[in-house]
């Protein structure tokens, strides 16, 4: 007894030349280990960097004004959460485009 396949059964030469187009697809972008390891560098420095510039700022504030806080604490944790602002919107942006992507290739 043969069972109906609920989908649609593709021909070979659809299947080779879905795979072929995704393969040259693949070269254009040309995306490797580097490329996703600089992703993750962006992400990072773009922590890093408001961070570093709130507690270099919160220093600078803490000895030109005696206050009863830390500067320094203050708008280093300040920083980190504007990096982290910063970083999450990068990394759904780059998301965004990748669905975009890949529902522009599935139609």
């Amino acid at each position: 007894m043969e069972h109906e396949r609920p989908y649609k059964k593709k021909s070979f030469s659809n299947e080779v030349g879905e795979k072929e187009k995704r393969r040259l697809q693949a070269q254009l972008e040309k995306k490797s280990v580097w490329a996703g390891l600089g992703l993750y560098g962006m992400v990072g420095w773009s922590v890093v960097i408001p961070t570093l510039l709130g507690a270099a700022f919160g220093l600078w504030l803490d000895r030109k004004y005696k206050v009863s806080f830390s500067w320094t604490l203050s708008l280093l944790i300040t920083g980190l959460m504007i990096g982290c602002l910063i970083a999450w919107n990068w990394i759904n942006k780059e998301n965004k485009e990748i669905h975009k992507k890949n529902e522009d290739e599935n139609e």
